[in-house]
């Protein structure tokens, strides 16, 4: 695997390495330091192919065999060639096939445990028969150092429970022994009875239970050292294969190069991204940038120079990979050696070619947006212009039609008619006034023409002051909508009581001819600092809406109430406008302020959506309430007390 030459995976390869070399260290560490690889060599050849692939700790203990087999049978060759006694020779001879049957065996088993029973074995027969033999003259055999290496190499070659058996047995004959040879053998004369034979006895039963013991521990706490290094390898073993495979199956192209910009790794991606841009396989050892890239070389310089130093970089290059052009984001980091210093430098390059194009996508479509928004706003600033100037056109209309109804009935023309008589009887206009019937009655047509004249005066004065209000509104409503394009409405202090008042007026013929009667019931509240004309559109608003209602109801008593109070926290001021006329669906209710909703057959559906917004620019709120249909609705408008922060109106917000 490519990756397996990456910085950091050498180094754990490394690590995995040393560990399997320092349990073969272990495992040899009975064994001599100065072997020659010939006579390793030799040792394998006696072994078979299954035995020569065991672990290390497994190889050692299967060389050892062999090797004690070869040496005991040399032992036993010599011992049958310069042992005087018959019975030694043919003890010795079969020891000689035992151990030659035991290199045989080595050769074929695929478990080294047969052999080693036959050499423990044929140790313990062997060693028992020369004592039995040696009785005589030497009654001291059994007691000897080296048969300390029978459970020692048991233990070894057997494993502890099967070598405690070699243990007892040469316990027993330790034991036995001296009982026979005081009691049956030439010992049994008291006279010839050595004092010291059973202590000496005695002394290597024990020594043969503690050498047992001994390695017994000895070969348990290497096991388990084993284990655990095991352990530790398949663990160390597992993360490398998790690593390996995290590096192979990303996406991203991951590589490394040396000091001198050669390649150390690449995986799979970086691979197939090199081959489409230069058309040849990446070659590790090669430098990664062709000579044939002066440009790039020269720009890729400095970058790993300043990753040799340590720095981490990060930045997006544009790439033609296959004649597809790709932006990639490329991370540079320097590789820390174990010394401190920096023996390599790592690449990290994702494709964000399908973001960057996302990205311009998404700015296209902001763009777009900001333009429809832009008109969206404007064909809404028109509907609320058009909604707020229609209302109050309606006003104007009833002012011109009473006007032009009082300009028709107007006693305007008796005075041209007086005119023209006075002027015919001008020579005779002191006796027509004195003599003549008609000529009386003048002074008296001229007091009640002047004073209806005087009534039509102060009526068309009144109207036309209602006309100049509605026309002064409508200038008004265009005005704050022309702000609002630019920024809010101007902050002023405002009676509600007052302002209430001016909105009715708006509303008062319509009012009158309809019959409506309007209820005021304003509590005491301190002025507020607010926007006055966006406030009056709000009113000018809910009136409408309440005539409209009303109107539609049929109600006899058309009942109009306006309240103003406090809110129970005291940070706010609410205006009610209450009717008694058709009443809302409970249904209905939440949507009253949706743009385009209405329950009216000509209606549009902007009044209310607008003026609920203008109450939330003014940091209020706008509800309505209704206790079913023809029940009649309460439109409650809540407005802050505080004037709000020079921020908080400049942004609108």
């Amino acid at each position: 695997m490519w990756v397996k030459s990456h910085p950091y995976l050498m180094a754990r390869s490394s690590s995995l390495k040393s560990s399997s070399a320092l349990a073969d260290a272990q495992a040899q560490e009975g064994s001599p330091r100065r072997l020659r690889p010939w006579l390793l060599a030799r040792l394998d050849s006696l072994l078979s192919e299954a035995l020569r692939q065991g672990s290390p700790s497994e190889l050692v203990r299967n060389r050892v065999l062999a090797g004690s087999s070869c040496l005991l049978l040399m032992l036993a060759i010599l011992g049958t060639a310069t042992f005087p006694s018959p019975e030694l020779r043919v003890v010795v001879g079969l020891l000689c096939v035992c151990y030659g049957s035991a290199l045989v065996m080595l050769r074929r088993v695929k478990s080294h445990m047969l052999p080693a029973t036959i050499l423990c074995m044929a140790s313990f027969v062997g060693g028992g028969t020369l004592l039995y033999i040696l009785r005589e003259g030497t009654p001291y055999f059994g007691t000897h150092a080296g048969l300390l290496l029978q459970p020692a190499l048991a233990v070894y070659l057997l494993g502890t429970r099967r070598g405690l058996y070699v243990a007892l047995a040469w316990a027993c004959v330790s034991l036995l022994f001296p009982l026979y040879y005081t009691q049956w053998g030439a010992g049994a004369n008291p006279l010839k009875a050595d004092q010291l034979l059973w202590p000496l006895y005695l002394c290597a039963s024990f020594s043969f239970i503690i050498s047992w013991g001994l390695g017994s521990l000895h070969s348990s706490a290497l096991t388990e050292a084993q284990g655990t290094l095991e352990n530790t390898l398949q663990v160390l073993r597992h993360s490398e294969s998790q690593l390996l495979s995290v590096f192979e199956s990303t996406d991203d192209l991951v590589f490394s190069l040396d000091t001198e910009g050669r390649v150390l790794t690449a995986n799979s991606a970086a691979r197939h991204a090199y081959l489409a841009r230069y058309g040849r396989d990446l070659v590790v050892g090669q430098p990664f940038f062709p000579e044939s890239e002066l440009e790039l070389r020269a720009a890729w310089q400095p970058r790993i120079a300043l990753a040799l130093q340590g720095q981490r970089q990060r930045h997006e290059e544009a790439f033609d990979l296959g004649g597809n052009p790709q932006t990639m984001d490329i991370s540079v980091n320097p590789v820390w050696g174990p010394e401190g210093r920096i023996t390599a430098v790592t690449m990290f390059a994702r494709n964000v070619t399908a973001r960057k194009e996302a990205e311009a996508r998404l700015g296209e479509v902001y763009r777009t947006l900001v333009d429809v928004s832009r008109q969206a706003g404007m064909a809404e600033i028109a509907t609320g212009v058009l909604h707020n100037v229609g209302n109050t056109l309606n006003s104007v209309n009833v002012s011109t039609m009473l006007v032009l109804d009082k300009l028709r009935q107007s006693r305007l023309p008796g005075l041209g008619r007086l005119s023209e008589l006075l002027q015919e009887r001008s020579a005779d206009l002191s006796s027509f006034l004195t003599q003549d019937p008609q000529g009386k009655l003048l002074p008296s047509y001229i007091s009640a023409l002047s004073e209806q004249l005087h009534h039509e005066h102060a009526s068309l004065t009144k109207e036309m002051r209602s006309l100049s209000d509605s026309i002064e509104h409508i200038k008004s409503v265009i005005s704050m909508q022309q702000k609002y394009a630019r920024t809010a409405g101007a902050m002023e202090e405002v009676s509600l009581p007052q302002l209430i008042d001016e909105a009715l007026r708006l509303h008062a013929v319509s009012f009158e001819r309809l019959g409506i009667r309007i209820e005021r019931d304003y509590a005491s509240v301190a002025p507020l600092i607010l926007d006055r004309h966006r406030l009056l559109q709000i009113l000018v608003n809910l009136l409408s809406n309440a005539r409209d209602a009303l109107n539609a109801s049929g109600n006899p008593d058309k009942r109009l109430t306006i309240a103003v109070r406090p809110a129970p926290e005291g940070e706010h001021v609410l205006l009610q406008v209450s009717d008694n006329g058709i009443g809302i669906a409970p249904e209905n209710t939440k949507r009253m302020f949706s743009q385009g909703f209405t329950t009216k057959k000509e209606g549009h559906g902007f009044g209310l959506h607008i003026s609920a917004l203008a109450a939330m620019e003014m940091k209020g709120r706008l509800t309505c309430s209704s206790p079913g249909p023809g029940q009649g609705a309460t439109f409650t408008l809540e407005l802050p007390t505080a004037a709000p922060r020079e921020d908080e109106r400049a942004t609108g917000s």
